[in-house]
């Protein structure tokens, strides 16, 4: 299927690494000029050359640190210069993953961890977002992927439920406002994903609990009712899909690609 990417301009925030990174190199694969935004500007330079090698795109990277609005804006006014046009697409994954490490219990919620978890990842995606839509209203066509989490649907990580769904919040309510321009919004909600952390983690749970690698494998892949580990590359696969024009008839909607949450239903 052609999803009639080809010669758009796409912005990934959190693009040099994880799911942003999967989703900046398979947007660039099917056709899109990319810019990377990331704070980090070493790996992002990295992650740019590797990935307009591999695509044969024409891939940029950019910094910034999405809490301040200075930077972003910024940012995204380079972005667009060195892609040579307004930006089509955005997807927002500029946040900390959560299932890294163990989020902290009532008692220990300080305001200050609060407010950072929620600056980055529901006012963060909120600036770049707002540096993007204007030009897309003028277009008449846009497209904003906010990347999420599974823990807006289960408990365990009470700062982490907060902000993925608060992000499933936003992305509803820029949909009907931006929808009637063209601009279709949606949140993708990934649960436990295999990036280039992984190894690390999973060597790390298996010297705790004194059994193989193989074993924690077994028992990250149990988490999901496909029994397989989820890869960034596939989490990018339906990002991309949403991305495209083929999308069309989704606009305001929270998709999961968490490989099934076992013993829970949706509708």
């Amino acid at each position: 299927m052609d999803l009639l990417l080809k010669g758009k301009r796409a912005l990934v925030t959190g693009g040099s690494r994880g799911i942003g990174k999967a989703v900046a190199m398979a947007l660039a694969q099917e056709g899109v000029s990319v810019a990377i935004l990331a704070r980090n500007e070493a790996i992002v330079q990295i992650t740019v050359a590797e990935i307009a090698t591999l695509s044969g795109q024409h891939v940029v990277g950019v910094c910034a640190d999405t809490t301040q609005d200075a930077q972003v804006q910024h940012a995204v006014k380079l972005a667009k210069e060195m892609l040579g046009g307004t930006i089509d697409i955005l997807v927002n994954a500029a946040a900390e993953p959560g299932g890294y490490a163990a989020p902290p219990k009532l008692e220990q919620i300080q305001a200050a961890y609060f407010h950072s978890e929620l600056d980055t990842k529901v006012m963060g995606y909120i600036r770049c977002a707002r540096e993007v839509t204007q030009d897309m209203k003028t277009n008449g066509w846009g497209r904003i992927i906010n990347i999420s989490g599974l823990a807006a649907r289960s408990t365990g990580n009470t700062v982490g439920s907060i902000r993925n769904v608060a992000l499933s919040a936003l992305s509803k309510n820029m949909a009907d406002e931006l929808g009637p321009s063209g601009i279709n919004v949606n949140v993708v909600h990934p649960g436990y994903t295999r990036t280039e952390r992984t190894p690390a983690t999973v060597q790390k749970k298996a010297l705790e609990q004194g059994v193989s690698v193989e074993e924690i494998e077994i028992q990250m892949a149990s988490r999901n009712s496909i029994r397989h580990v989820v890869e960034a590359a596939e989490v990018a696969d339906v990002v991309v899909f949403l991305c495209s024009s083929r999308s069309r008839a989704i606009n305001g909607d929270s998709i999961a690609v968490g490989g099934g949450m076992p013993n829970s239903i949706h509708y």
